[in-house]
């Protein structure tokens, strides 16, 4: 095969990506026999005009005769490889706790070389956390433990199911995430888009069959159940407390997400942690077809509804950024605890509202909260229940005309309210504290100067964005594994990824590190 970079495809000629490539490589049509996309990206550099860009591999009748250059190369080999070896017999089962990302992909590969793995869930299974979701967004009546942030396929699942993911992979896990998922039922096109997404309905599906296939390579599901202590001998973990049952076991794997604060602060008495920066803020909500009107030149596109990444460096010297975009998305209540309140973006994979949404957060450390592993978690806290008291269990939102006023909205203008779970008009700024207020308006007048009407009048802002990743950090060496011998922590609530995919690789990663120790 060959592989093929620079593609250059106009939108309306997509059809001509044949004929394109031909070119390229200065052969006939007919001499190509399969082309396969690696990537695809948008080029709206030059608005009106606008390309798609391909790097493709091509199989073709005779490989003599192509000449080579950066562009054009034979095809690497992009497949991830690993072989377990370990030594030391583990006779017991490895446990799990966790069935989000990280869990899932490190049961997976546990699952797929023989070991067996228990997976501890202190949520529903989806089926019915979807109901337990849908009750709440229709009642306010919460399930604090199966929500948005709990339950079988962890808090991403009530998301966009972004894919993209900032990770240097020269193992190639990534790619290995992609194709389980692609098995499980996801679309194929993830593979090789640039900002690839699953959205909230067919996520769920896939998590279904990723865990039909882990049942059926071994692995076992305990749903409702809560990791309540452990218990260690000798600097070694010897059994968990499952509410009230007592596992043996001599791997833990610990990828418990970034909303199990019980479970960090019983684990807080056990293992090295540490507070670690984070960053919240609010969501901010406009017209969809405003944001394909700035990216793409024009309102609607075939492309279909475009996206943004934005920063800016403040006065303050603070980071703000948009964080979690959803086009064609929604605002939701993501609340997992009682008394406060969360919010968070979600599409389904058709991304068919009207609306675009992104977190519009700001970096916080332990000098804004604290240098004691759970100051966060408190922190956090402390602004969800001004949230919650604030709207009276609504979601507070707030025209950014108004925002900029600090005064409480009374009304709103043309932009839609899209949320599930329901709002009240209210003054955001009496959430937040000053030096969070004054970057988010910075920002969004920052941003206006690069997406045009990114600070109109009546954008819709919303609070509290509090649970964009982990407060905390689990402290683990080059081997994955905490400072007790046996315990490996894994994934974003332990501070070690940033999304779903990255979530997924150190799932994939702490699996072979353990399979490197143990044999089975």
């Amino acid at each position: 095969m060959i592989r093929l970079r620079q593609v250059k495809v106009p939108i309306n000629e997509i059809d001509k990506l044949k004929d394109i490539v031909a070119h390229k490589l200065k052969i006939s049509k007919s001499d190509i026999l399969d082309i396969n996309i690696i990537k695809e990206s948008i080029d709206s550099r030059h608005k009106p005009d606008i390309y798609l860009v391909y790097e493709v591999d091509v199989k073709v009748t005779n490989e003599k005769v192509i000449q080579f250059n950066n562009d054009i190369f034979i095809s690497p080999d992009e497949t991830h490889k690993y072989n377990p070896k370990g030594n030391i017999k583990l006779d017991k089962r490895p446990i799990i706790i966790g069935s989000g990302p990280a869990g899932l992909y490190a049961a997976y590969m546990l699952a797929s070389y023989g070991y067996n793995p228990i997976i501890i869930e202190r949520g529903s299974k989806i089926e019915d956390r979807l109901k337990d979701v849908d009750n709440f967004i229709k009642t306010g009546v919460l399930n604090t433990s199966s929500n948005v942030q709990f339950g079988e396929g962890g808090a991403g699942t009530f998301s966009d199911g972004k894919l993209n993911t900032m990770v240097k992979d020269k193992e190639f896990r990534g790619k290995k995430v992609f194709e389980i998922f692609v098995s499980s039922g996801a679309p194929k096109e993830i593979m090789y888009k640039a900002k690839p997404h699953i959205g909230t309905d067919l996520l769920t599906k896939v998590i279904i069959n990723m865990r039909n296939t882990i049942e059926s390579m071994g692995g076992t599901f305990k749903y409702n159940t809560k990791l309540t202590d452990i218990v260690i001998k000798n600097n070694h973990i010897e059994e968990v407390v499952i509410d009230n049952e007592h596992i043996k076991t001599d791997v833990l794997i610990l990828a418990i997400g970034h909303s199990a604060r019980d479970t960090f602060y019983m684990l807080n008495n056990y293992l090295n942690m540490e507070a670690k920066p984070f960053a919240l803020g609010v969501r901010i909500s406009h017209p969809q077809k405003m944001i394909n009107k700035s990216q793409y030149g024009v309102d609607d596109s075939i492309l279909g509804p475009a996206s943004y990444k934005l920063t800016h460096t403040c006065k303050n010297g603070r980071g703000v950024y948009t964080f979690c975009m959803c086009p064609g998305g929604y605002v939701i209540n993501s609340s997992s605890e009682e008394g406060m309140l969360s919010i968070n973006g979600m599409s389904n994979h058709s991304r068919d509202s009207e609306n675009a949404n992104s977190a519009l957060i700001v970096t916080v450390g332990p000098e804004d909260f604290g240098n004691n592993p759970m100051d966060g978690i408190e922190y956090q806290r402390t602004l969800e229940r001004k949230a919650y008291e604030l709207g009276n269990g609504s979601i507070p939102i707030q025209l950014y005309r108004d925002f900029k006023d600090n005064k409480k909205s009374t009304n709103l203008g043309s932009v839609l309210p899209l949320f599930k779970g329901s709002y009240t008009l209210s003054n955001i700024n009496d959430i937040l504290p000053d030096y969070i207020t004054e970057s988010v308006k910075e920002g969004i007048e920052a941003f206006g100067n690069k997406i045009n009407g990114f600070n109109r009048d009546d954008a819709i802002l919303a609070a509290i964005e509090s649970r964009t990743s982990s407060p905390v950090r689990i402290i683990r060496n080059e081997n994955y594994e905490s400072n007790i011998e046996g315990i490996y922590p894994c994934g974003e609530g332990a501070g070690y990824a940033g999304g779903i995919t990255s979530a997924a690789i150190d799932g994939i990663k702490v699996a072979e590190a353990i399979m490197n120790k143990y044999k089975i």
